[in-house]
C-alpha cells in the first residue's frame, strides 16, 4: 500500500509541481536603503504573494524571507525592502488618480503548487474578448494558510478604486481562497463594500468538499512537506477549514474535469479529473455544473474551457462594464 501511495503521489505531482517552491528570486534583505537594481523577475516562482496591485504594478511579500518588493507590469523589480518603502515607491511611480468610470476586473487565481503564470493563456483570451483588466493574483500556495492568502487578496481588492467591480475565475485551491475571503467579509464586516461589487465567479476543478487525495496522502508526511499548510487544509484539516468558507452570494458556475482513463487514480473516489472528484467539486447554489474531458492540471489552459468561461462571464455581466 505504501508503494501505491508513493506512485500515486508522484503521478499527481507531475501534473501540478512544475517549478521549485523553495527558491527566492531576490536576495534576503540586509540593507534598509532604497537602492535598487531593476532586475527582471518571473511569474514562475511560488514564494511571492501579491498584496497590492495598481495598473500592473504589484507590491509582493516573499513567504520565505518576509521581505517585500515592488514589480512593474513588465515584471521588473522597481523597489525592495520594507512594505512601507515599496508602498511609497508605488505611490510615487503610479499614484492613485480619479477615474471617470469604474473598471471591471476578472481576478484569476491559480491552484496549489502553481503560479500566476499558469493563468496567462486565460488572461490573454479574456483580453481578446472584452475583458482587458484581468488581474492574475499571485500567492505562495505552499507557504501559509488559505486564510493568509484570502487576507492578501482582500488587501489587494480593498486598495482598488471604489468604483471597480469584480468577477473571479479560480483553478483548484484558488476557488477555496475566494470562498474564504467571502466568509471573512461576511464575518468581520465589509467596510469597502467588496461583496456588492462582485458580479460572478467561475470555478475550475474546485475541491469544494475537500480533496480525498490530500486526505489519503497526509499520513505519508511527504504531502504536507511539499504542499504546506494549505495543502493539508484541503485534506486532513478540512473539517477545521470548512466552517470558514462561504457560498458566493453572487452567481457562480462550476466546470469540473471528468476523465475516463485506463489507469484511474486510486486516491480519488469515483469519476473526476485525476485530482478532484466530481462529487468533491459540487457546491449547492451553483447556477450550472459542467463536466469536460480534461485533466485537473490543464483545465485553465483548455480551449473549450476558456471559451465556456468567457461565455459564462458574459452571461452574468452587468451592462455598464468597462
Amino acid at each position: 500500500m505504501r508503494t501505491l501511495l508513493t506512485i500515486a503521489l508522484a503521478a499527481s505531482l507531475c501534473f501540478e509541481f512544475h517549478h521549485p517552491v523553495g527558491h527566492s528570486e531576490d536576495p534576503t534583505v540586509t540593507d534598509a536603503s532604497n537602492f535598487n537594481v531593476p532586475l527582471k523577475t518571473t511569474h514562475f516562482n511560488q514564494t511571492w504573494t501579491d498584496h497590492l496591485w495598481r495598473d500592473g504594478y504589484r507590491v509582493q511579500q516573499n513567504a520565505l524571507t518576509g521581505h517585500w518588493r515592488l514589480i512593474d507590469a513588465d515584471s521588473y523589480r522597481r523597489a525592495w525592502g520594507s512594505k512601507q518603502q515599496c508602498v511609497d515607491s508605488l505611490n510615487q511611480k503610479c499614484p492613485k488618480t480619479a477615474q471617470t468610470a469604474g473598471k471591471h476586473h476578472v481576478i484569476l487565481l491559480h491552484g496549489l503548487m502553481r503560479t500566476s503564470g499558469s493563468m496567462k493563456a486565460l488572461e490573454t483570451q479574456l483580453a481578446d474578448n472584452g475583458y482587458p483588466h484581468a488581474i492574475r493574483f499571485s500567492y505562495a500556495s505552499t507557504r501559509g494558510s488559505i486564510g493568509d492568502h484570502a487576507a492578501a487578496l482582500r488587501e489587494l481588492l480593498e486598495d482598488l478604486p471604489s468604483e471597480d467591480t469584480f468577477s473571479f475565475v479560480g483553478h483548484s485551491m484558488g476557488n477555496i481562497v475566494v470562498r474564504h475571503l467571502i466568509g471573512d467579509l461576511q464575518t468581520d464586516g465589509d467596510p469597502h463594500q467588496i461583496l456588492p461589487r462582485c458580479e460572478s465567479m467561475i470555478m475550475l476543478g474546485p475541491p469544494n468538499q475537500g480533496a480525498m487525495i490530500a486526505q489519503r496522502l497526509a499520513p505519508t508526511k511527504v504531502f504536507g512537506w511539499v504542499t504546506g499548510r494549505g495543502g493539508m487544509e484541503l485534506g486532513a484539516n478540512w473539517k477545521q477549514l470548512a466552517p470558514k468558507l462561504a457560498v458566493p452570494p453572487f452567481p457562480f458556475h462550476i466546470i469540473a474535469g471528468d476523465v475516463t482513463t485506463p489507469v484511474a487514480n486510486p486516491l480519488v473516489d469515483g469519476e473526476g479529473d485525476f485530482v478532484v472528484g466530481i462529487e468533491e467539486a459540487k457546491l449547492d447554489g451553483a447556477k450550472s455544473f459542467t463536466t469536460v474531458p480534461v485533466l485537473h492540471s490543464f483545465l485553465m489552459d483548455n480551449a473549450d474551457v476558456m471559451e465556456k468561461t468567457i461565455q459564462l462571464l458574459k452571461q452574468e455581466a452587468s451592462p455598464s462594464i468597462d
